[in-house]
């Protein structure tokens, strides 16, 4: 006999099928079930399409009266590039609504819920919502800081070296841990990385999936002096789109043989720490970009590190030694004192993937902006 949590399981499932595939707005999946039976499933395939109620429903049709609706987010109840769910699923006659989460947006933040709950629908929520709440973490963070979530990802040896003295890098870890890369590339909006990472392996940066096509992020370069080559891979926008920050004293002619390759230039000031990451942020945001995949080297790192803008770490940890004194480290800038002063971390997951190993882990609260 399946249960509330079981159901909700295989609408988190949908909705996290569609991850990479919905932004700007959230993954959300939802279940009918009428008198223990699957009536109808749906899951918000892309934004601006139906949302993950209007599969459903259309798919259970008259069986959706009398019905209990399993859903990953409260419905929303404002009129976007869809209509209200919460209306929709108000004269749909189910007889009760199990959300797992409310939705952070101020234009729904529990209106959907007072909707059904106003119109006699039993309405429960909170239902694996720590689950819920973490597949939508970019979302939830778009819409209490208008920032782009960033995502702080790195491969080091076991003795947390990212290269060689002298840069080498290919390969610390496997086949395996670099084809999970590319899937999250596929998921975030964008990728960062600094222009020595450009001068020293040319990436281009793209989504490479072997038995489908992947989304490619837009690239995002940090170069204060417009030091890419213009023949750099990055600079081939045919595929992928690509954004490259810079002082905003360069020269604008100089600016502009970017902007004929059909780079955008997006000009940031700096600070006595360097270029002023929430700006950047904020105008990131601007653009539409709502979530950075930041896989920069050590010096990128530091400086998101040292601005407290790293909502998210995945560590890459290959089964390697690579010893030495000058070897390369995930992060430079300034050194610290004393134990207290590290950022203290929560471990949320950890998987062996290939013979590497793969941490997850997250600031603690109050640690990251």
């Amino acid at each position: 006999m399946k249960t509330d949590r079981d159901y909700m399981q295989l609408a988190l499932d949908l909705a996290a099928s569609a991850k990479g595939n919905t932004n700007p707005n959230p993954v959300v999946g939802a279940v009918l079930v009428k008198d223990g039976v699957i009536v109808g499933t749906g899951l918000h395939r892309k934004a601006g399409e139906p949302h993950a109620e209007v599969h459903a429903f259309q798919m259970a049709g008259d069986h959706a009266k009398g019905a209990t609706l399993y859903v990953t987010l409260e419905p929303c109840s404002h009129y976007g590039k869809t209509p209200p769910c919460a209306k929709l699923v108000k004269e749909s006659e189910v007889s009760r609504v199990v959300v797992a989460t409310m939705d952070p947006n101020p234009a729904v933040a529990g209106r959907g819920i007072n909707m059904l709950k106003e119109a006699g629908i039993e309405v429960e929520v909170g239902l694996l919502e720590q689950e819920a709440r973490k597949l939508n973490e970019r979302f939830i963070h778009n819409m209490l800081t208008s920032k782009p979530f960033v995502i702080s990802k790195f491969a080091m040896t076991l003795d947390g070296k990212i290269a060689t003295y002298n840069g080498q890098s290919k390969w610390i870890t496997s086949e395996e841990a670099r084809l999970q890369v590319h899937e999250l590339r596929h998921e975030v909006d964008a990728i960062l990385v600094g222009i020595g990472t450009v001068l020293a392996d040319n990436p281009s940066l793209t989504t490479r999936l072997p038995h489908r096509d992947g989304k490619n992020p837009i690239r995002i370069i940090l170069d204060s002096e417009l030091k890419t080559p213009l023949d750099a891979n990055v600079m081939d926008t045919s595929e992928a789109s690509t954004i490259i920050v810079c002082n905003p004293h360069v020269d604008v002619t100089k600016m502009s043989q970017y902007e004929e390759k059909g780079a955008t230039i997006l000009p940031i000031e700096k600070d006595a720490s360097g270029l002023k990451i929430e700006d950047m942020l904020d105008e990131l945001y601007k653009l539409g970009i709502t979530d950075v995949l930041v896989e920069g080297g050590a010096e990128v790192n530091a400086s998101f590190l040292r601005a407290g803008f790293i909502n998210k770490f995945i560590v890459y940890i290959a089964p390697k030694l690579l010893g030495g004194r000058n070897s390369k480290t995930p992060f430079t800038g300034f050194d610290v004192e004393t134990m207290e002063q590290a950022l203290q971390l929560e471990i949320d997951s950890f998987e062996k993937v290939g013979p590497d190993l793969c941490i997850t882990a997250y600031p603690k609260i109050g640690e990251s902006k």
